[in-house]
């Protein structure tokens, strides 16, 4: 971390600030020479030239840059970043104009009537860090250099581009390569007017940026359909009167069942819709991918009687011994059982847990979808009170995530590092060791995580297979974000 005082702003186009703060180019056009390690904040203006901004400016980025042209007031400006100057180019060629135009927001045509009227256009290569929070300031009419009212102390800890993102951004606007995605481009400028009503285009929006290289933000978490009713299992099992309203008991308890039926089912279990609960009825009967048969109990605690309740109604229903022995055997309620309740679940081997905790797994389903093994957590739900098994297995999960996570990042921060398009085992077990990983792996067991992590139904890493182990490459394809 550097401490970078700040006294003067350069002043550029406001649409220009705006690119540049959204990472969408690194460039700016100056009038003279800039040498590297110059560093100046960012003070937006109108934009300079006989060309109206429609003309001025690619239509991708039109409806930015209008919304920060119609941003600037008249008598106030605010200063929401600063910029260190990398490099700085002169560009004379007018065949130069159209290749600078596609890796910016400039039009040629724009361009081209600069270098009309003068000999070089100085292309200015910009490392754009955020402020902390926005300088307000008096509107200055004229001057390229802008004083500020009081010096700015800041750091460079907030990039817009993260190190490794801008050097492949300078190296293609040095040689002037064309951008390898145009078509993207295009499809995010028609996203901008979406993200503001729609979660889904929002995150769209965010993810092609990322792509893009305009972000270095952590990737948007999947949006997820209507899960409201997952918060709201442990309050419907843990259900006081006092917090009821105009609900008898009979209904308040048939609102568990059926969050407790939409929780099961959300697991991956299939319901017996057959055997519903009700007076006399069996609250729970999974069928696969194994038979598991259940009670629910709402309240401040489970009844004393829970457990010869279920064996009762579950021979009743089930009208085979042999399957009720086999099947997993659940009651889900509030409160710590009592001494004579585990007992019984003990010795008819029955699992107990809080609604809490079922709670927590649908979340963890949620989060990661498809992460819950009902066969692993059947090795969990131990006769008795369960929940602290339970809980070994959803931090077992957990982890298992967090060592996922971490090996997609050394995988994509090698590639960046290094620059090549593909890694080996070999190169990424050793990055991997000397990372502070979560968890220690072998070769072999790394090389097991990559190829589940490309596997086409993951789809978080690319793999071009070889002949054997050691032969395999792998790439990055996206990130597996953590919950926090």
């Amino acid at each position: 971390m550097s401490l970078v005082n700040i006294d003067r702003a350069i002043r550029l186009s406001a649409p220009d600030v705006e690119a540049l703060i959204q990472g969408r180019m690194i460039a700016a056009i100056v009038w003279r020479t800039f040498n590297p390690g110059e560093q100046y904040a960012l003070y937006p203006g109108t934009v300079s030239g006989n060309l109206p901004y429609d003309r001025y400016y690619r239509s991708h980025f039109l409806p930015a840059a209008q919304k920060a042209l119609a941003q600037l007031n008249p008598d106030k400006v605010s200063i929401k970043a600063w910029a260190r100057c990398e490099l700085c180019q002169m560009v004379n060629e007018s065949e130069s104009l159209e290749a600078l135009s596609q890796l910016t927001v400039w039009k040629t045509e724009a361009l081209q009537q600069i270098l009309q009227q003068r000999p070089f256009i100085f292309v200015a290569y910009l490392r754009v860090y955020l402020l902390p929070q926005p300088l307000e300031m008096p509107v200055h009419p004229s001057g390229n250099f802008v004083s500020l009212p009081k010096s700015l102390n800041v750091t460079d800890t907030t990039p817009v581009l993260s190190e490794s993102i801008f050097a492949k951004r300078r190296q293609k606007l040095e040689k002037l390569e064309p951008p390898e995605h145009p078509e993207l481009e295009e499809l995010q400028s028609e996203l901008v007017h979406l993200s503001t009503t729609n979660p889904k285009a929002k995150q769209l929006d965010a993810e092609i940026k990322i792509f893009l290289g305009w972000s270095s933000d952590k990737p948007v978490k999947p949006i997820k359909p209507d899960l409201a009713w997952i918060n709201t299992i442990a309050t419907l099992g843990n259900r006081t009167k006092e917090l009821d309203t105009n609900k008898s008991n009979y209904q308040a308890g048939t609102d568990f069942e059926i969050v407790v039926r939409d929780s099961l089912e959300f697991l991956g279990f299939t319901i017996d819709y057959a055997h519903k609960g009700g007076a006399g009825g069996l609250d729970l009967l999974c069928s696969k991918p194994y038979p598991l048969v259940g009670e629910c109990k709402a309240g401040k605690k489970i009844p004393n009687d829970t457990a010869v309740q279920l064996l009762n109604l579950g021979t009743l229903r089930l009208k085979d011994k042999e399957i009720l022995a086999k099947a997993t055997k659940l009651i889900i309620g509030p409160g710590v059982p009592t001494t004579q309740l585990m007992d019984a679940a003990k010795v008819h081997g029955m699992a107990i847990m809080n609604p809490e905790t079922l709670e927590k797994l649908v979340k963890l389903q949620s989060n990661y979808p498809n992460s819950v093994d009902l066969f692993k957590l059947k090795e969990y739900l131990k006769p008795g009170q369960s929940d602290d098994e339970v809980a070994k297995y959803i931090e077992q999960v957990e982890q298992e995530i967090k060592v996922r996570s971490h090996l997609l990042h050394i995988l994509k921060t090698y590639q960046e590092n290094t620059g090549h398009e593909r890694a080996s085992v070999d190169a990424l077990s050793g990055a991997y060791s000397m990372s502070n990983p979560p968890k220690k792996l072998s070769r072999e067991e790394l090389h097991e995580m990559l190829v589940e992590l490309s596997s086409p139904l993951t789809g978080y890493a690319g793999r071009i297979k070889g002949e054997n182990l050691g032969r395999d490459r792998f790439y990055f394809l996206r990130d597996l974000p953590l919950d926090d």
